[in-house]
């Protein structure tokens, strides 16, 4: 995870995977980042039938950082890179202590 001055970017390597294979969520704090994919080849012969399974998947958790705004965390999938970038919410200015005198 990197932290640049207005957002956090997470970049995954997870090539071989299509958009529509990942699954991501934000659910109290945490970041679930997960993908499954499935694929099976036939071959019919004369006298053979060959079947070939493969199945990926993995899933990964992240805390989010507490100063990140879930609900705008943008994702984008290419060359099997999956970027994530999470917008950090805006500082809030600390205001300088001020006396009131009573008179």
């Amino acid at each position: 995870m990197k932290e640049g001055k207005n957002d956090f970017a997470i970049d995954f390597a997870v090539p071989g995977f299509k958009k529509s294979d990942f699954k991501i969520t934000a659910e109290n704090g945490i970041l679930t980042i997960s993908a499954e994919k499935q694929e099976e080849k036939n071959e019919e012969k004369k006298h053979f039938t060959r079947k070939e399974f493969s199945y990926e998947s993995f899933i990964r958790s992240v805390q989010l950082p507490e100063n990140s705004i879930p609900d705008k965390i943008d994702a984008k999938y290419e060359d099997g890179i999956l970027k994530l970038m999470l917008p950090k919410k805006e500082a809030s200015v600390v205001k300088e202590k001020k006396e009131i005198k009573v008179g």
